[in-house]
């Protein structure tokens, strides 16, 4: 056997003996057996190891050449076994393999004496080693002790029987020749036929340290994921909000143990007289630091929100304060504003990834331009888009997670999910598992993957008549106030609302339109709106001064129009219209 053609093979030997010139060559193995008293048996030209601690370095003034490879096995720090034929029967262990595991009998098969090597997963690669030839490696294993071990096992040619060279028997036996060993009928190491028997050479590398340290550093790491998805999703809506015209659900699912948790949110927020803004964004990065850019962004976009802007006005403010979070911290953000009465969504889109519209026939719309670069990258002026959302409609916006693969291109990925979408049926809930499916998204996804899906269902029969409008065009000077009451009188008791609600809709129709008529400018319109939870009353003019809430003086004759409005109404508030002018707008709860 050439130790310098195996010992390459073996973690923790030398690299320079494998260096030398290959014509150069080491004794066979000596393997041994013990004697009855148990002393080893040695054969002649092979010297005892010396005791002491084991080194892999040559004794002073010999040649490695000149050692047998029992005294460099020997001498090696690491567990070594050297196992014999078919049943791989003990031949030798070194006094780093008794210090770890034991003293082990010699001439036993290893399946019942070395019962570590069973919890090192190595008894079954022994007949694969022998049979092929080809070395094998288990890494890391741990024993019943709580050591782990990286053990390679070796293929040995066959070396010189026990009649030759004296292995495993002893003195006497060699000089009786065909007297039976000790080990039941076999004559010394060799077979019936006389062949030489081949063997595996075990090597088993301690690596319980790194195996710890690689553990406490999973165990970091799990807990800093778990830490991670914690908060993102503490972030997230905890219960989203239901519109009355539209149903919406939505999912979040993070990324598999391997992938960090990254920045991806949703959000809806109800903006008053039935009008909805709906929000995804992903902040691209990963772990607590994502998430909490992350939470800082989705309690800002609440917070513009609240001013009614614009969705480009909204994109642009968030813009400026992505870049003053964290200018390293790239996201993109898709805002979007539901009005029902428009029957569209009005968006404006960061960097992010199309809104998809399925129809109610199953044809999927793809929302265009305009789109700008990602937030916090600054010097851009966004602008909003709108596409149709009619009744019976559904639309998706989601995150790159779900449609972007390594080996595709992006839009193939788009393409997929509008293909998924198209034949998406059912609830918001239903059709957002689907895409989930369709995808091919499972719980080892490498990414997070967020998904918002809104219906804008259509209303037929006894639900349809819970959904009313009505509109009038406050034209001329002072007499449009007392036609503008006359008109709410006859809508809302067509609309059999009880007498104490109906008289509070007169009332606020008619502080709305005096307000209108003296501080706004034509063109002036009145809106009537009930769903099956609220009135929604709005007057909207030509002129984009917004009012404000005021204390008036006991001697004013004006300034009191908004306090009432505030006092009797469930919620008001004002906005800009896109083509100029505003819109103030109250609203009642209806009685359940």
């Amino acid at each position: 056997m050439k130790f310098t053609r195996w010992s390459a093979r073996l973690p923790g030997t030398q690299r320079r003996a494998a260096a030398r010139d290959e014509r150069s060559s080491v004794p066979a193995a000596r393997a041994e057996y013990a004697r009855a008293d148990g002393s080893p048996v040695l054969p002649d030209d092979a010297s005892p190891a010396p005791s002491g601690p084991a080194s892999t370095e040559a004794l002073p003034g010999t040649a490695l050449d000149d050692l047998s490879a029992r005294e460099i096995l020997g001498r090696l720090p690491a567990p070594v076994a050297l196992l014999r034929g078919p049943d791989h029967r003990i031949a030798y262990v070194n006094d780093a393999y008794e210090a770890a595991f034991g003293p082990r009998p010699c001439g036993v098969p290893a399946a019942e004496a070395m019962p570590e090597l069973a919890q090192l997963s190595v008894v079954a690669l022994l007949d694969q080693v022998l049979r092929s030839g080809t070395a094998r490696t288990v890494k890391s294993r741990r024993t019943a002790e709580g050591g782990s071990y990286t053990v390679t096992c070796t293929p040995v040619a066959p070396w010189g029987n026990a009649e030759d060279e004296g292995y495993g028997v002893s003195g006497a036996d060699k000089a009786e020749k065909g007297e039976q060993g000790e080990h039941g009928g076999d004559k010394g190491d060799s077979r019936a036929d006389g062949k030489r028997e081949g063997g595996v050479l075990v090597y088993a590398a301690d690596v319980t340290d790194h195996a710890e340290a690689a553990e406490r550093l999973r165990t970091s790491e799990r807990r800093h994921r778990e830490t991670a998805v914690t908060l993102q999703r503490s972030l997230l809506p905890q219960e989203l909000e239901q519109p009355d015209d539209l149903r919406i659900a939505a999912t979040y699912q993070p990324g598999g143990t391997d992938a960090a948790v990254g920045g991806d949110w949703y959000d809806v927020i109800t903006l008053g007289a039935g009008r909805t803004a709906l929000v995804i964004g992903d902040v691209m990065g990963r772990g607590v630091r994502a998430a909490a850019v992350m939470g800082q962004l989705r309690t800002a976009v609440r917070a513009y929100a609240r001013l009614d802007l614009p969705p480009h006005e909204v994109i642009q403010l968030l813009d400026g304060l992505a870049a003053e979070i964290d200018a390293s911290q790239i996201a993109t953000c898709v805002y979007a504003v539901h009005d029902p009465n428009e029957g569209q969504l009005v968006y404006a889109s960061a960097g992010h990834l199309p809104i998809l519209v399925r129809d109610e026939d199953g044809t999927v719309h793809r929302a265009a331009d305009p789109t700008g670069p990602p937030l916090g990258t600054g010097g851009w002026v966004h602008t909003s888009g709108t596409i149709a959302l009619p009744p019976g409609s559904t639309a998706v916006l989601y995150t790159d997670g779900l449609v972007e693969r390594r080996s595709e291109d992006i839009d193939e990925g788009v393409a997929s999910l509008a293909r998924a979408l198209s034949g998406a049926k059912g609830s918001p809930q239903v059709v957002c598992d689907r895409l989930i499916r369709s995808l091919g998204v499972t719980a080892e996804h490498d990414d997070d993957v967020a998904v918002l899906v809104v219906q804008h269902p259509a209303r037929t029969g006894a639900s349809a008549e819970l959904f009313h409008n009505a509109a009038l065009e406050l034209l001329g000077g002072i007499e449009a106030a007392p036609r503008a009451r006359a008109f709410a009188t006859g809508v809302l008791t067509s609309w059999r609302f009880p007498v104490e609600l109906r008289d509070l809709g007169v009332l606020a129709t008619s502080e709305l339109v005096a307000n209108s008529l003296q501080h706004g400018t034509p063109p002036m319109r009145l809106g009537l709106r009930r769903t099956d939870r609220r009135l929604i009353i709005e007057v909207t003019d030509g002129d984009d001064h917004l009012p404000r809430r005021r204390q008036a003086e006991p001697a004013d004759e004006a300034g009191r129009g908004i306090s009432i409005i505030a006092s009797i109404a469930t919620s008001w508030g004002s906005r800009r219209t896109p083509g100029g002018g505003k819109a103030v707008w109250c609203e009642f709860a209806l009685p359940r």
